[in-house]
């Protein structure tokens, strides 16, 4: 008998931990995609990707290579939102599947983080730079033109004016305390999403749509991306922790509330979380990170 070393298949979420380890090439496409294997495990990320590079490639062709950027994005615009017809999912938005960039890409329909990753990769493909806006309550994206920057609501196809971006932010203002004195301009909230922040958006809408249904089998799934993502971001431990603790799996549930606990010793919810941990057989024992 061969006594030679047996590597395993890796999972699902060993592979999405080695793509998003780094930021320095952050493969942000391959890592959208990926999140798909928690819905459809035997979903192939390079497949995916090689059917957007085929609908790129087309358009690329159509183009004339001496097309200003303004023609190169009418062209985009035409091809992505009227003949490949990508748009929101009006009828049934909080849909999981709203999230998972290969579903959007078979039925079209999607919501605007997930519309605003495939129209990025499209104007790519036309020789633009489109880059993601994590705008409050509704992602956008923009692009830079020689004749000034456009943003485009990506769930709809329509090109925001200033003063139309000053509106959709008024609730949220308002919501915050953000007016007057305190208020804070545009520009900071059309700051670019790094992809690390771009992939955490689009893990906490599948969070939040999973923690609605009180699903937490794929709560949990969602979790283990989040804390793979944000190691260091304890309210993901936690949840991941409160997520263990409903499907009953209690010892690495107080793992990891004690882990958030340690760093968090003053949080709004320590005293409730200590109690919850008594009553799971488990104690803060009030040590410190070192």
């Amino acid at each position: 008998m061969s006594g030679g070393v047996h590597l395993g298949v890796p999972s699902s979420l060993d592979y999405f931990a080695t793509l998003v380890a780094q930021d320095e090439g952050f493969p942000l496409l391959e890592a959208a995609i990926a999140v798909g294997q928690d819905r459809d495990t035997s979903l192939d990320p390079q497949s995916v990707m090689v059917a957007l590079d085929r609908l790129g490639a087309r358009l690329a062709r159509r183009i004339p290579s001496d097309a200003v950027p303004l023609q190169r994005l009418r062209w985009l615009n035409r091809y992505f939102f009227d003949e490949l017809a990508f748009g929101g999912n009006v009828n049934d938005y909080y849909a999981a599947e709203n999230s998972y960039v290969h579903c959007v890409l078979d039925s079209r329909r999607g919501i605007p983080i997930t519309l605003a990753l495939l129209y990025m990769e499209m104007a790519a493909h036309a020789g633009l730079k489109a880059r993601g806006i994590s705008f409050p309550g509704h992602f956008l994206v923009k692009l830079r033109l020689p004749r000034g920057e456009v943003v485009i609501d990506p769930f709809t196809g329509q090109s925001l004016s200033r003063e139309e971006l000053e509106e959709r932010l008024g609730p949220y203002r308002r919501q915050r305390g953000l007016l007057g004195d305190f208020e804070v301009p545009l520009g900071l909230f059309l700051q670019e999403a790094t992809p690390r922040e771009f992939l955490s958006r689009l893990l906490r809408n599948l969070k939040e749509i999973h923690l609605s249904a009180e699903d937490w089998p794929a709560l949990l799934r969602v979790q283990e991306r989040l804390v793979r993502l944000a190691p260091l971001a304890w309210a993901e431990r936690r949840d991941r922790g409160l997520a263990y603790a409903e499907l009953g799996m209690d010892e690495p549930a107080l793992a990891d509330l004690l882990t958030y606990l340690q760093h968090c010793s003053e949080a709004e919810d320590a005293p409730a979380l200590r109690e919850r941990m008594s009553r799971m057989g488990g104690a803060d024992n009030g040590r410190r990170p070192s």
